[in-house]
This record gives C-alpha cells, sequence and structure tokens, in this order.
C-alpha cells in the first residue's frame, strides 16, 4: 500500500514540477526587483529573499512565504515564482530559508522561522514595508510552520492573515510514514510543535487550502485544523478544495495570477491590509 503522505508516489510529474519551480524562480529573480540573502539570525540557513512591487502597485503591505518539503528538502531560492502574485498586488514578498532536518530538529526549525517573522516586524519598515500589514503564507511543512507563528504564545497581532496549503497539523501520523527513518520525529517533538495541541486565541483570519487530487491525510488535516481554530473565539477561517490540484501543482498555482490559490492568496493579502486598517473583514 502507497505511504499517502510520500508525494512522489502520488504525483506523476513530481520531477516535471521541482523543475518548473525552478526555472519560473530564477525568472522571477531576473526580472523582479529584489534583495537577496538578508541574514535574520546567525546561522548560515538563516537567510531571507525581499521581492518588491513596482513603485505605483506599492502598499506597503507585507507578506511572508515558508517553502514546504517535509522540513528535510527544498530552499527559498526553489519558490521565487510566489512573488509573482504577492508583488503584481502591490505587496514586499519575503521568502525565507530554514536549516533543514534532521541535521537540526524541529525545535531549531520552528525558532528560526519565527526569527524571520520578527526580523521583518523590526526591519521591513526600512525597506518600504509596514509591518502591521503582515500576512503569511506557507506549503505543507511550510504551512505547518506557518500555523505556529499565530498561536497563543507567540506575539498578538504580529500576524494579520494566514493562506495555508496542504497543511500538516498533527505530527504524529509521520511518525509511522516514510519520514520515520528520514526524520524520526520523536514524541515530544510531536507533542510540543502539533498545531492541533497549540491554543489559538483571536487572531489573523485564515485560509485554509488543499487540493482535489491530494491524499486522504491532507484533507483531513484541514479538516481537523479548522475545527481546531472554532473553538477560538475571533479567529476567521475558511477551507477550500481545489479542483484539479494536486500536491506539487496547487504551490505551482500560487505564483500564477489568475488561478483560484492565487486570487485566495491575493484576497488575503487585500483583507490583511483591511484588518491592519481597522475596517475588519466580513464573511
Amino acid at each position: 500500500m502507497a505511504d499517502p503522505f510520500r508525494t512522489r508516489d502520488h504525483v506523476p510529474d513530481f520531477d516535471r514540477h521541482v523543475a518548473d519551480y525552478a526555472a519560473r524562480s530564477a525568472a522571477t529573480r531576473a526580472r523582479v526587483p529584489m534583495l537577496r540573502d538578508i541574514a535574520y539570525g546567525l546561522s548560515p540557513a538563516e537567510r531571507l529573499d525581499l521581492f518588491f512591487p513596482p513603485p505605483f502597485l506599492a502598499t506597503g503591505a507585507v507578506h511572508m512565504f515558508i517553502h514546504g518539503g517535509y522540513w528535510r528538502m527544498f530552499a527559498k531560492e526553489d519558490f521565487s515564482f510566489v512573488a509573482e502574485t504577492v508583488t503584481r498586488a502591490g505587496a514586499i514578498a519575503v521568502i525565507v530559508d530554514y536549516a533543514l532536518m534532521p541535521s537540526v530538529r524541529m525545535e531549531t526549525v520552528v525558532a528560526q522561522v519565527r526569527r524571520a517573522r520578527d526580523w521583518i516586524v523590526q526591519h521591513i519598515g526600512a525597506h518600504g514595508g509596514d509591518p502591521a500589514r503582515l500576512t503569511i503564507s506557507g506549503h505543507s511543512a511550510g504551512a505547518h510552520l506557518g500555523a505556529l507563528l499565530f498561536d497563543a504564545s507567540q506575539p498578538a497581532g504580529s500576524v494579520s492573515g494566514a493562506v495555508l496549503i496542504s497543511g500538516i497539523y498533527d505530527l504524529a501520523p509521520l511518525q509511522n510514514s516514510f519520514l520515520a527513518e528520514l526524520i524520526d520525529l520523536s514524541d515530544d517533538e510531536v507533542r510540543d510543535f502539533s498545531p492541533l495541541g497549540r491554543d489559538y486565541p483571536a487572531g489573523p483570519n485564515v485560509r485554509l487550502l488543499v487540493g482535489e487530487l491530494e491524499t486522504a491525510p491532507f484533507h483531513q488535516q484541514m479538516s481537523a485544523f479548522r475545527s481546531h481554530l472554532a473553538v477560538a473565539a475571533g479567529v476567521g477561517t475558511c477551507e477550500r478544495t481545489l479542483l484539479g490540484a494536486d500536491h506539487m501543482s496547487i504551490v505551482a498555482d500560487l505564483g500564477t495570477p489568475g488561478t483560484e490559490a492565487a486570487n485566495q492568496l491575493a484576497d488575503c493579502l487585500a483583507a490583511g491590509q483591511s484588518i491592519a486598517a481597522g475596517e475588519g473583514e466580513q464573511g
């Protein structure tokens, strides 16, 4: 029986998607004004890239994207293309890197992504951004890490909106997957870093997305996390199943203006700006 978490077994054109990410990202870096490899911490992995909208579109909004890869593969350079949707919406795109497991443990990865968020809040003003207009997105493991940026342990109001795509919010099933030998999640890591085990106060509006063609656990995890967030008064959530999308194409669509994934991201950016301005979001 195929492991439902082993993406390659369920996406026949997995390698084509990976090559396409790289080619599209190189084109984005050549076209969109950017600052590359800014340090947000002391380790070599703690780097981020900034991509800037055309001045006539700039709104001051800021968006942080966290890549997936089961915490063990890919890099920020593979996902520069996400900046296409973000900058066309007038926001600064921040694509972040982090150290990969198993050379570090989950505690380090989570701490690094939180430091990246903190760097944005403290320094993005020097680059024309408004930290009060910070929204986030993440795919797969990146959605998991994104969910740990606005739980009850985090500074209130540091994130005004989130798009979490094909996320893993309960780490326990991975202990019995192909990842057991690759990242060897401990019981303590499952307990401490599963979003389904965290408290969530009133916070950002959260959009949860999954592809229609993804395996059952990704659909189940999305629904479970929405139910978990629903007990937190003031957390607005919605979930969407994107027709025809699989685990790899859904993030490719995030950087393709006009797709449903890109539209959800653009709507998050607009809603985040309204919330920062005190207008709130209806729906």
